[in-house]
């Protein structure tokens, strides 16, 4: 796979929680895509495991807040970051 073509996976990705998640968390989504669509290979590691952390605390925020519909959405796309970030390589399975 390419570098493109994993920078843009994980931004479309992360554009997708960035749409289910609470109003404090998606400047922090913002910078993460741009770093994401700008930075090398490498950097996109880093990235994806903080992509899943965020994506981790906006789970439990919505669990804590009773949102079964937020945390059902965020974790619909939660499973599908993971899954993408093991297949490319990004994070190891486990």
């Amino acid at each position: 796979m390419t570098q493109d073509y994993l920078a843009g996976e994980l931004s479309v990705r992360l554009e997708r929680l960035q749409a289910v998640a609470a109003s404090d968390t998606r400047p922090e989504l913002t910078v993460l895509r741009q770093q994401v669509e700008a930075g090398p290979l490498p950097a996109l590691k880093a990235a994806a495991a903080q992509a899943l952390a965020l994506a981790d605390r906006l789970c439990w925020q919505s669990l804590s807040q009773g949102d079964m519909t937020a945390f059902a959405q965020q974790a619909e796309i939660s499973a599908d970051l993971r899954l993408f970030s093991v297949c490319s390589r990004l994070l190891a399975e486990g």
